[in-house]
């Protein structure tokens, strides 16, 4: 004689139980992926606080400061 049978509403919960589990895990996987894959890039990727990236500016000759003679450049 079995103790207690299984109601048919404890099936379909653990059922759903399990389905959320295994997406939940593959959420965890994949932000766990993405963050493995920008640590090995290094400082390839940058992130946006608002600050401005020097990567991005562009090079520019520096003006001379006032007082002191312009800087030539010696071209070969």
């Amino acid at each position: 004689m079995a103790l207690r049978t299984e109601h048919e509403i404890h099936r379909r919960r653990r059922s759903r139980n399990v389905g959320l589990g295994i997406v939940l895990l593959g959420f965890v996987a994949l932000v766990f992926g993405l963050t493995v894959v920008k640590v090995q890039e290094g400082g390839l990727v940058e992130g946006f606080d608002h600050q401005p990236r020097v990567s991005l500016t562009p090079m520019e000759p520096q003006a001379p400061a006032q007082g002191q003679a312009p800087v030539q450049e010696v071209t070969e």
